[in-house]
């Protein structure tokens, strides 16, 4: 009889990962909605898109978000800082981080608390290493 035990090689014990952090990526350009979601994906994030804030609230009343990404003046006459507001009324702690290419910033009184703003053009690099900043923490630097 052949032990099967010894025949492959050791494998490390496989600890099961929470579940993967979700980010809702709100953009109505469809090309760099595609293009943010493939980079968070490739990064090992659940991603969700919508294009609009209607859609967006929508998505937020029945699934799990951990980030908010989303564009400040969206499809439908929409509005990301609207949205950001309103989610922020049944989420307080969820971490929101805005974008926009026809504004340079984003003043403090329209954003929500302890939100960031990206400008666009944004390096998709940045906004996963923005993203890992906000969820997944470095313990080590603390």
């Amino acid at each position: 009889m052949i032990s099967f035990a010894c025949a492959f090689p050791t494998l490390p014990a496989f600890s099961p990962r929470a579940a993967a952090e979700t980010v809702l990526v709100v953009e109505d350009e469809a090309m760099v909605c595609e293009l943010a979601a493939e980079a968070l994906l490739d990064e090992g994030y659940r991603v969700l898109t919508a294009a609009d804030a209607d859609a967006a609230e929508d998505i937020l009343a029945r699934e799990r978000v951990d980030l908010l990404f989303t564009d400040i003046d969206l499809a439908r006459n929409t509005n990301g800082i609207a949205l950001a507001r309103r989610a922020r009324q049944h989420w307080p702690n969820l971490p929101v981080v805005y974008t926009s290419g026809g504004r340079g910033h984003l003043a403090q009184a329209d954003a929500v608390a302890e939100s960031v703003f990206v400008p666009k053009p944004y390096r998709l690099s940045h906004l996963v290493a923005l993203a890992n900043g906000i969820l997944r923490p470095n313990p080590h630097h603390a």
